[in-house]
């Protein structure tokens, strides 16, 4: 089993912890980070992009010069593919759909594999647990800065709090997110992963 010290909010170690292997010590499976990590990526599209086909262009409505007799080639419509201000052929449009799909199996393996990646990496800091008395931004800060974490932070708790939320709004380099929010993209996608005792157990319990 990995261990990991445990951490007040100030930054000193009460004691060590075991780490579940289950959950943070597998054989990483990178076929499974792959597919969740692209899954979630086509989950954050939009879809609407748009682009107007010939029919949808204005003007075009006649043939812009009589079949023979001009010397040119005949044309149909100025709004062709081939004409400036002529519809696109094969744009983009909003009815793709880029929903993917993944089994639970495989989302879980995916995520075990990346906390065991982070865990591995050192990017995994445990603490006591998080608990603000105020809503101030400087606060918070404070509470990073004696935890001795820098960089893009991706901060895990059992149940977030008002002042918790407001006061990790304003930092673009922080998320804050409850345990059950938890997947494969953002444990990759943040340097570091700053996790509650509590969601910890709360992780190995559902994952196990």
């Amino acid at each position: 089993m990995p261990k990991i010290a445990l951490l007040n909010v100030k930054g000193e170690k009460i004691k060590d912890i075991k780490l579940s292997d289950e959950v943070f010590g597998i054989e990483p499976n990178n076929q499974t980070i792959y597919d969740a990590v692209v899954l979630k990526q086509a989950s954050m599209r939009q879809g609407t992009h748009k682009v107007k086909t010939r029919s949808e262009v204005s003007g075009g409505g006649r043939k812009p010069w009589r079949q023979k007799g001009t010397g040119n080639a005949r044309q149909g419509s100025i709004r062709a593919p081939h004409f400036v201000g002529g519809g696109v052929v094969f744009g983009p449009t909003t009815e793709r759909n880029y929903t993917k799909k993944q089994n639970r199996k495989e989302r879980r393996l995916a995520l075990k594999s990346a906390l065991t990646y982070k865990a591995r990496e050192n990017g995994i800091v445990v603490v006591e647990n998080i608990e603000l008395s105020s809503n101030k931004t400087k606060d918070f800060i404070k509470l990073l800065e004696d935890l001795k974490v820098t960089g893009k932070t991706l901060i895990v708790v059992k149940e977030l709090t008002d002042n918790l939320i407001l006061a990790s709004r304003n930092l673009s380099n922080v998320k804050v997110i409850e345990s059950h929010e938890i997947n494969t993209y953002d444990v990759l996608n943040y340097n570091n992963v700053v996790i509650t005792e509590e969601a910890v157990k709360m992780l190995e319990e559902v994952l196990r």
